[in-house]
């Protein structure tokens, strides 16, 4: 029997009235992905059921999945995509749960083993997903997960649950300023440690984040006019990509174009290289993102924590949101993370020649109330 929490059960409220809201007749999928978060599964299905919807879920070992990347044929990538297609089609909604207890499991997966997964199958159903449901996505405070945070099981669950049940609505409130202000702004320019960066994001839509599609959230993102990138930019949180830890990823852009690209060894700086050459949209920028979740402050190699960190942002190397489309796709989406706190070195963040934030404080008075008594 599934071990919940029970403070599963508040999280699950949140999950499906306020994140995927979910009604009667509603068709939910629900993967989790890993057998540490069979209790919250469970509670989802629980919560689900009392709304009236229909609950579908796929209790998934990475293990396994591995293995099935590695020997499955292109005939079996191909006759799952087509049953996967098959569900998200009917379903309204969809929850992912990411509870792996090894975050390395997929480090060793030769590239072009996992293009090809990516190409036949992930990718596509990752698409049909965003587009097709409404979607919320988020991991489960395992040990693993507690070892990324280096703190001891009990203080990582009590840090997870308290960030995740977040008072979201607050939090939108907060954030309308700054979407507000995003919408009027052409030029962006980003100063830091190893970071002089200029964009346009002028004509992008703006999305704010507070709790629909990632739990937890608190950023709001756009996307950079694709060729408007330029200059260096260094992301000092360590961050893992497809099973494979990087370190101190600094990036050149020319034309919107990353020219150069560095980690912290050779053999980090080979892989991220091959990461960025695996297609001709990979070495664009599909997101840029401000981030102020005040109770998330230090980076753990987990993104869907780390790019919500207070006093941050990201860009993703890849693939837009069609939410906030500027043209470039990719079978990447790799978030990066920079945190300019002066315990991290600093930064300032410009908005048409004007200061908005500067050492991870917002600084103007409308945007005050993002910076949440930090």
């Amino acid at each position: 029997m599934a071990n919940i929490d029970s403070r599963d059960h508040d999280l699950a409220r949140i999950i499906v009235s306020h994140s995927i809201k979910a009604k009667k007749g509603d068709v939910v999928v629900i993967d989790a992905i890993g057998f540490d978060c069979a209790g919250l599964a469970q509670a989802l299905v629980e919560q689900v059921c009392s709304v009236g919807a229909a609950p579908v879920l796929h209790m998934i070992d990475p293990e396994n999945m591995r293995k099935m990347i590695l020997t499955a044929s292109d005939d079996a990538f191909v006759a799952l995509r087509k049953l996967q297609l098959a569900e998200i089609k009917t379903a309204a909604c969809y929850i992912g749960i990411r509870g792996t207890s090894n975050a390395f499991e997929t480090a060793d997966i030769p590239r072009k083993a996992m293009d090809r997964y990516n190409k036949l199958l992930a990718v596509p159903v990752r698409e049909a997903r965003v587009k097709g449901t409404r979607w919320c996505v988020m991991r489960y405070p395992n040990a693993a997960m507690a070892q990324l945070a280096q703190q001891s099981r009990e203080a990582f669950a009590n840090f997870y649950y308290k960030v995740c049940t977040f008072d979201y609505p607050s939090m939108a409130k907060a954030l309308k300023p700054l979407k507000q202000l995003m919408e009027k702004t052409d030029h962006v320019l980003i100063k830091g440690p190893g970071t002089h960066l200029e964009m346009s994001i002028k004509n992008i839509p703006i999305i704010p984040c507070t709790g629909e599609y990632n739990i937890p959230d608190g950023e709001c993102f756009t996307a950079p006019v694709k060729k408007s990138v330029n200059g260096t930019v260094k992301f000092n949180a360590p961050t893992i990509w497809e099973g494979a830890p990087f370190e101190d990823i600094h990036l050149t852009f020319k034309d919107g174009k990353i020219t150069n690209a560095s980690a912290a060894n050779s053999q980090q700086t080979k892989k991220l290289n091959e990461i960025l050459d695996q297609d001709a949209g990979a070495r664009y920028v599909g997101e840029f993102s401000i981030a102020f979740n005040p109770h998330i402050l230090h980076p753990m190699r987990d993104i869907l924590f780390d790019e919500k960190i207070a006093g941050s942002f990201h860009m993703a190397m890849g693939a837009a949101y069609e939410q906030a489309f500027n043209g470039n796709k990719s079978g990447l989406h790799w978030d990066m993370v920079c945190i300019q706190r002066p315990d991290y070195g600093g930064g300032e963040i410009h908005f048409d020649g004007k200061l908005i934030r500067k050492d991870g404080r917002f600084v103007t008075k409308a945007l005050e109330p993002l910076n949440f008594g930090m």
